[in-house]
């Protein structure tokens, strides 16, 4: 058995979108589901009851949140074990404590604190740039979400760093029995425009399917039985996986360590996905 999955809720229909994905994973996987509810109910505690909430009706709402949660997930899937818990903190820093015990987080696109027009949430972003395990993002449109295009997609970049997130790929191919679609894009450089006499474009082709096939070359080994089809693809990179992101159930990428006072940084390339994106999202940190 796996390590387990664990997924964050708080309610709203983005965490509920993600419970229903995480139980269905956690069935691939043949492992334990773990639920999260993170909130800082203790500050509840000053307030006079008769004028606001106080820390024990939070409380309350919260282990019926959960307990809501976890009757919904054993309805979907009666096989699965679930366990669940309450946790007294800021949800971002409680589900990033969680995934240092997890084989991989969910959280929805967004939830109830959400501000009306951001494209993701303020929990999902942090937790995303921060995860120590690979955090998938669910959000897209149902089919997407639902698995209806048999495709994993993965984004590669700097070849040296895509290891791990191609081997998350493959694997999460051969649990679902798909294929998965391997796309790097690549420029022309300036003076090889169609202005310009000479024109190159074939041998930057040739170069990315090269690294595409370097990358995915031991995964493939690991697991012979799913197809990996190589696409380098000219164009700025958040246009072809967003592209590619239409006709696909999972899109894989990379989370690159930038250390800094505040810890692990996104690229622009893996924000744009996150906020963007029509299918899934799953972020997977390498050092």
């Amino acid at each position: 058995m796996e390590h387990r999955l664990t997924v964050g809720i708080d309610g709203s229909e983005p965490s509920l979108q993600a419970l229903d994905w995480a139980v269905d994973e956690a069935v691939r996987r043949d492992c334990e589901l773990r639920i999260v509810h993170a909130s800082r109910w203790e500050r509840y505690e000053t307030r006079k009851p008769s004028l606001a909430l106080h820390r024990s009706a939070v409380r309350q709402y919260a282990e019926h949140l959960v307990a809501q949660a976890v009757e919904r997930a054993c309805r979907r899937a009666p096989q699965l074990t679930v366990t669940s818990q309450v946790v007294p903190q800021d949800p971002a820093d409680a589900l990033v404590e969680e995934s240092r015990d997890a084989g991989a987080l969910i959280v929805g696109s967004r939830g109830h604190g959400t501000l009306t027009g951001l494209l993701l949430g303020s929990v999902s972003l942090p937790v995303a740039a921060h995860g120590e395990c690979p955090v998938i993002v669910v959000r897209g449109n149902d089919k997407n979400v639902h698995g209806g295009f048999h495709q994993i997609t993965l984004g590669v970049g700097a070849s040296e760093r895509a290891t791990v997130a191609a081997a998350f790929a493959v694997r999460e191919a051969q649990l679902r029995r798909t294929d998965v679609l391997a796309v790097r894009a690549w420029r022309c450089p300036a003076h090889e425009l169609p202005d310009y006499p000479t024109d190159d474009s074939g041998a930057h082709a040739i170069r990315a399917e090269n690294e595409l096939m370097t990358v995915v070359q031991d995964p493939r080994v690991a697991h012979g039985a799913v197809t990996v089809r190589a696409h380098p693809h000219e164009g700025r990179a958040r246009d072809v996986l967003l592209e590619a992101s239409a006709l696909s159930d999972l899109l894989v990428v990379g989370a690159r360590r930038r250390r800094s006072g505040v810890g692990l940084q996104l690229g622009p390339v893996t924000h744009a996905v996150l906020h963007h994106s029509a299918c899934p999202v799953a972020v997977v940190p390498h050092d």
